[in-house]
């Protein structure tokens, strides 16, 4: 039976479960464990990535995210692939280190949130990795301890979830901890693990309830919008092709195409190349020629160029909002 293609569309919050190829361990030290957070902080800060909650186990991490430059994949393939490749070189081993597919579903945010955040974070506890509330508040490889302010990770966006427990930061970390605690009863939470509510609701699947889709967590009505909107976007077409890169970015920029392949060091020309490198090379798949002919660089100049531009768009997240609309509504 043929996969479903994922829900990929910057905005979305995102539950992410990733396992060990045949359920193997994939931290098998602390090493490790300080290898894969360095490498999450790092690429959630050049991808313009939030996170809201994480934790990491013996042979599974679960992340929630909400992409907001940067689709979900290619997000994950980064941070796979580079932690896999150390991996394997510190442990003198080779071949696939994760299931070849990790799981992803797109959460309706208003509803979801919280109980997501609770759900991720007492999984360390749920499983014996730590003893104690007292000890999960403390420890390095869940984002509970960052919200109770006893680690840090760039990127995690701590400040988000405590708001919504209150404006004082101290009375917010209790009351956070205190919700956290009431979740514990609650054991395994098999209904958040995807399919619209019927999951949830233990409802058969017949045509009097509400729409389902196994990728999304969420009432029907959300749903049927996530459905109306990914087949928008499928009939509009989701990539851009090249000529439209260039035209669209070099007027966000107000520079003319024409100066874009002109070795020329003024800013805003540098910029709007660099913005054009990173969308075509990392977004929508053009190769490194291709890009290169276009905009008269070297191909290793294309690759210094995206790096570039991947870093101008985390620091301006609505240039690549505007961006994407204008290539899903143009005719």
């Amino acid at each position: 039976m043929p996969r479903t293609a994922r829900i990929d569309i910057p905005g979305l919050l995102q539950h992410v479960i990733v396992r060990g190829i045949e359920r193997r361990d994939i931290f098998l030290d602390d090493d490790d464990r300080h290898l894969f957070r360095e490498r999450l902080s790092k690429l959630l800060s050049e991808t313009g990535t939030e996170c809201l909650a994480w934790a990491l186990m013996s042979n599974h991490f679960h992340l929630l995210l909400r992409p907001r430059v940067t689709k979900l994949s290619v997000f994950m393939r980064r941070l796979l692939t580079g932690y896999a490749i150390v991996f394997n070189l510190q442990h003198k081993r080779s071949g696939h280190l994760f299931q070849n597919r990790y799981k992803s579903i797109v959460c309706q945010e208003d509803a979801y949130l919280l109980e997501l955040v609770r759900y991720i974070h007492l999984n360390p506890l749920r499983v014996g990795l730590v003893k104690t509330i007292d000890e999960l508040d403390g420890s390095p490889w869940c984002g509970h301890a960052v919200l109770m302010g006893s680690q840090e990770l760039d990127g995690h966006k701590a400040e988000d979830v405590l708001h919504l427990f209150g404006r004082s930061k101290k009375s917010a970390r209790q009351k956070y901890r205190d919700f956290v605690i009431d979740g514990i009863k609650d054991g395994r939470r098999d209904e958040l693990g995807g399919g619209g509510l019927r999951r949830s609701l233990g409802a058969s699947r017949s045509s009097d309830y509400e729409a389902f889709d196994e990728r999304i967590l969420g009432s029907g009505e959300f749903v049927e919008r996530l459905w109306r909107e990914t087949e928008s976007r499928e009939i509009s077409g989701a990539k851009m092709s090249l000529v439209e890169i260039i035209q669209d970015t070099a007027e966000a920029f107000g520079v003319g195409v024409e100066l874009l392949r002109q070795r020329s060091r003024v800013k805003e020309l540098a910029d709007a190349r660099a913005v054009i490198c990173y969308l075509a090379v990392r977004e929508c798949g053009f190769n490194g020629v291709e890009v290169a002919g276009a905009l008269s660089l070297s191909r290793s100049g294309v690759s210094v160029a995206a790096r570039r531009g991947s870093e101008i768009i985390a620091g301006n997240p609505s240039l690549m909002g505007m961006l994407i609309n204008k290539s899903t509504t143009s005719p």
